[in-house]
Parts: structure tokens; sequence; C-alpha cells
């Protein structure tokens, strides 16, 4: 679980379940008081129907509680817990952490709980889409259509409220 301070400093606990496959966040939620009922409830929201993955690596968080273990469980998935201080075993999901860091929260001042569900979402808007991957060899998450390289005019357009842009061919 990633922990971020709001102007007031609350803590704001956003909740992450990234696919490792194509590197997509498909599920996040942010609230103010976690609880092992809202955690929980994440799992079954993040993962709809037919959709859960074969396992689910987490860390020891006091968050996930006998209920979540037993949702996880509910939902056929293997439950993989991580060592405490070993970031290593989930280095996925830190990148990810540190990425958001330093792509977004470094750069904006959290007010409240809504603020920080639409930075996320709008990052995320930006991120499966537009953000290459090493892992991908250099694609998307969303997997974009190769371009060729051709001179040409280039529009820039703002992306995550102006912190990022994406350049386009400009038409003729």
């Amino acid at each position: 679980m990633l922990h971020n301070e709001n102007l007031g400093g609350l803590a704001l606990s956003p909740i992450l379940c990234p696919a490792h496959d194509r590197r997509r966040i498909v599920h996040f939620n942010v609230t103010e008081h976690p609880t092992t009922q809202w955690a929980a409830q994440q799992i079954v929201e993040a993962f709809p129907f037919d959709t859960a993955p074969s396992y689910l690596i987490r860390d020891g968080d006091g968050i996930y509680g006998e209920r979540v273990t037993r949702r996880i469980e509910s939902l056929g998935i293997d439950e993989v817990i991580t060592a405490p201080a070993s970031p290593w075993q989930n280095a996925y999901v830190e990148r990810v952490i540190g990425t958001l860091h330093r792509e977004l929260f470094d750069h904006v001042i959290v007010f409240n709980e809504r603020h920080l569900k639409r930075l996320l979402s709008s990052y995320l808007e930006y991120h499966h889409p537009w953000r290459t991957h090493q892992f991908l060899n250099s694609d998307t998450p969303d997997c974009r259509p190769v371009r060729a390289a051709e001179p040409c005019n280039v529009v820039e357009l703002p992306a995550v409220h102006g912190l990022h842009h994406v350049y386009l061919p400009k038409a003729a």
C-alpha cells in the first residue's frame, strides 16, 4: 500500500492493483481511513467476474487481515506475501511507487482524497497509452502502433494536468 500525505498532514492510503504482464494498473482507490473490509472490497473490485489472476503478491501490511485472506482465497487466487523489508520481492510494484513519486507526487500538493483520485486517474490515462517501458521493448501497456519516422510538424498535447506532454504528428 502506498502512503501519501495531503496538505493538512492527513495520511491518504491509495491501493494499487497492477497486472505484471503489460504493466497496467487494473484498479486503484484511495481512502483516508483504510480498514480490512475496505481492502477486501478493493480486491473484489480489481478482479470482477473471471478476471482474477492466478496469484497475488502483497506485502505484510497490517491492513490485510483474515478477511482479505479469505476474500483472496474465495476468488481462487494464490496469495504470496513478501518478507518484511524486502522490496526486491515485488520489484515491479516498488518501481510503480517510485515512478508515481518522481512523475506525479514530487510535483503536486495533494489537497484531499478526491484530489488524489483525480490525479491518479489522470496519470493512468497518460501512463497506459503513452508511457513506454523497457520491459515491453519500449512499448506501452496499451500497445500503441509504431509510426514511421518522417519529417513533419508536431503538436504538443498536455497530459496529467500539464505535468507531462504527448507529442503527435500534426495532421496535414
